[in-house]
């Protein structure tokens, strides 16, 4: 096969780095999933952030529903659509399958997660536990930050500090909403934080090994068809 092979989506440099990242996030959504399994009350750290955010006035509630909307279908969607269709114009189909593999495998593990623990909020039977909201928005955060990444050649540092605050402000904002329109516990929101933290970096370098074994594939077939 000629040209370049496409570029890792998970630069090499932050492959290990990233590995003790995933694993205390996962750690961490383990421990609080099993703490509030079956509850549908706030817990203490929850009672106290909640009481200072909960119930915020215009201007900012009006941030905080459009942030909310981002995380819904009729928001998420389109936008998914729009993040999908800029990798394929800028001929980077790697990026495109992370983005929708990593929005799947994020979501539908919140998904999971949601009735394996069983926490609700308002005692109407509303799942809480982990915010997919959250864990949707830091998935993005997360992807676009590994994707830029790869495409300025950041070292090990800058290309970890760049991932983890990328994750950090998009999770922060995306919760501080879910928290104030009172759809969510605090500990929700980082569930849902450490959810996205621990399943794209994985996702990531799936979809590498995966594009490298159909490259591979190819390259071979057509070795063999100009024998």
């Amino acid at each position: 096969m000629t040209g370049r092979p496409a570029p890792a989506v998970l630069p090499s440099s932050l492959r290990v780095w990233l590995g003790p990242v995933v694993a205390l996030a996962a750690l961490v959504v383990v421990v609080l999933g099993v703490l509030y399994a079956g509850h549908s009350r706030p817990g203490r750290v929850d009672a106290r952030i909640g009481a200072a955010v909960d119930g915020v006035g215009p201007p900012w509630r009006h941030v905080a529903l459009a942030l909310d909307f981002l995380g819904e279908p009729g928001g998420a969607a389109p936008l998914l659509l729009a993040i999908v269709t800029g990798c394929l114009l800028l001929r980077l189909p790697r990026a495109a399958m992370l983005v929708v593999a990593g929005a799947a495998m994020t979501v539908g593990t919140a998904t999971l997660l949601k009735h394996l623990v069983g926490r609700t909020i308002h005692g109407d039977g509303n799942l809480s536990y982990p915010s997919g909201h959250t864990a949707f928005f830091t998935a993005l955060a997360l992807i676009a930050a590994l994707l830029a990444t790869g495409r300025l050649g950041l070292g090990r540092t800058a290309g970890t500090s760049l991932v983890l605050t990328a994750a950090l402000v998009a999770g922060a904002a995306m919760g501080w909403a879910q928290v104030a329109l009172g759809a969510h516990y605090p500990t929700d929101v980082l569930g849902g934080w450490c959810t996205a933290l621990a399943v794209i970096p994985a996702t990531a370098r799936l979809v590498d090994r995966t594009a490298d074994r159909l490259l591979d594939r190819t390259a071979h077939a057509g070795r063999r068809e100009r024998r």
